[in-house]
This record gives C-alpha cells, structure tokens and sequence, in this order.
C-alpha cells in the first residue's frame, strides 16, 4: 500500500512547503483539500493548474486526490451540485488527479433536513448517476466518502449500489465508520467492491475527535490494515489529520515521520 496525507493537517500551507514534507518523511503522495483559503481550489486558470502539476511532478510526489465539498445528498436543486462535481472533475483531469471525494450530506434522521434518509439517497445517486458519464470521459473517478448521513458502510453502499457505475466508488473514513458501530469487517465488506482509498485518523474516543498521533487513540487502525492486507487490497492510505477544525492539536509536521513509522508497522505486521 502507498502512503499520503491529507492538506486539512497543514491548513493554507504553500505547496512547495507540503511537497517537502512528503519527500523528507517518506510519503508517497497528498490528497489536497480543495478550498478557496488553500492553495488548490476551484478558481485556478490554466496556467496554475499546470504549475501545480509541474510542482508535483518535479518533486516525485503524486496527487491522491481533490478533497472537495460537494454535497450529494443534500436537499435543493440538482444542476448546482452536478455543476460543482463537473468542475472539481475538470480540475482533477487538470492536475492529473485519479480522485475526486464528495460527502452525502444529507441530514440525519430525525434532523432537520427536510428529507427522508431514501430521498436522500435517491439523491446522491440520482447526481451521481448523472456525473458519472463525465467522470468517465475525463479519466477521474468520484468517491462518495463514509461522513455525516452515509457513516457508514452499509449507508454509503445504498447509494453506490443504485449508482452501479465504475466511475463512483467509495472513500473509506474509519473514524466515521467506527463512530457508525461498524466493525472494519463489515466496512470492508460493504465498501470493498467500491473502494477508491482509505483515510486513517486517531482520535481520544467518541465524544472527543480532536486528533492525535496514529496509535495513540482509539480507532482500530491495526484491524483496518490487517483486513485491507487479508484480503489483498493494494491501495492509498490517507492520513487525515483534522488540524484545521482543532486549533489546540498538535502541529502535523511534527508528527508525519511517526506516522508513516506507525502505518509501515502496522503493514509488516498485516503482511
């Protein structure tokens, strides 16, 4: 399996200064997330876009993906959403990105979404569906990640099911799956025919998701490799170090070396 981690650790970062710490801890790659306060965003021209795809081919790291922010299952209208996924595909094509992660987002039951959980996914694959062919035609799969409505494998896969297209497959976030009550088992199970990589993350426990250093929280991060291992998935590991949402987190930089340590560990003992 090869190695990455997310932007979201180092919010706003330059990317010269993100390419360095790839190339001296040893990763193979970087999801970017994808945002008007990052460098990588929807609103870069042409020239910029080739500069980033310079930049990362200068220095031999590659691009996992777009981390954007497309809200599939959300209530309102189809063509803004649909609209938002063709462009965060363009400029994956652009940059030579294979990935494109977008949330359901589609209210819990009981909240406030003025949806059922089935309209919900009646949407995200209703959209989906439609991008799917676009996707197709630029070479960019888009991967519905487990979060908010669809945790879980078995919420993501009544999605990706209908969907029934090889260009929409799932990203599998094992925090939110284990905050779902899955086992990685049954993550993997469901997600498996769909899966495009996987965002590793530590936490404290349930009630306190401000990140820590991989292995010194609670999620079964050596379950989740050993299955991945077992059955032979040769995929991207994602490290998702959530600093931008906690300002009291340790800095990432700081961490990454441990962390590829600690994720190369768990591979040998899986292998």
């Amino acid at each position: 399996m090869k190695l990455a981690f997310s932007t979201l650790g180092v919010p706003g970062l330059p990317l010269p200064d993100v390419l360095r710490l790839a190339a001296t801890h040893g990763y193979h790659g970087v999801e970017l997330r994808t945002h008007p306060e990052e460098p990588v965003h929807l609103g870069l021209g042409p020239a910029e876009r080739a500069d980033v795809a310079a930049e990362f081919k200068a220095a031999g790291i590659e691009i996992l993906g777009l981390a954007g922010y497309a809200r599939v299952a959300a209530p309102g209208d189809d063509e803004p959403v649909i609209d938002e996924l063709r462009a965060l595909l363009d400029l994956a094509r652009d940059l030579g990105a294979p990935f494109i992660r977008v949330f359901p987002g589609g209210g819990l039951p009981g909240g406030a979404a003025d949806q059922s959980p089935e309209q919900a996914d009646a949407t995200a694959a209703r959209r989906l569906g439609t991008a799917a062919e676009y996707a197709a035609d630029v070479g960019v799969r888009i991967l519905l990640e487990t979060h908010d409505s669809h945790r879980t494998g078995a919420a993501a896969i009544r999605v990706l099911g209908p969907v029934g297209h090889r260009q929409v497959g799932s990203l599998w976030d094992v925090m939110h799956t284990w905050l779902g009550g899955e086992q990685p088992s049954e993550s993997y199970a469901a997600l498996s025919p769909y899966l495009g990589y996987v965002q590793v993350k530590d936490i404290a426990s349930a009630d306190d998701t401000t990140p820590l250093p991989l292995g010194a929280g609670v999620l079964p991060l050596a379950e989740c490799v050993e299955v991945l291992s077992r059955h032979g998935w040769d995929g991207w590991l994602c490290w998702e170090y959530e600093k931008r949402w906690y300002e009291g987190a340790a800095p990432l930089e700081g961490l990454l070396a441990a962390g590829r340590e600690h994720l190369a560990r768990l591979l040998n003992e899986s292998a």
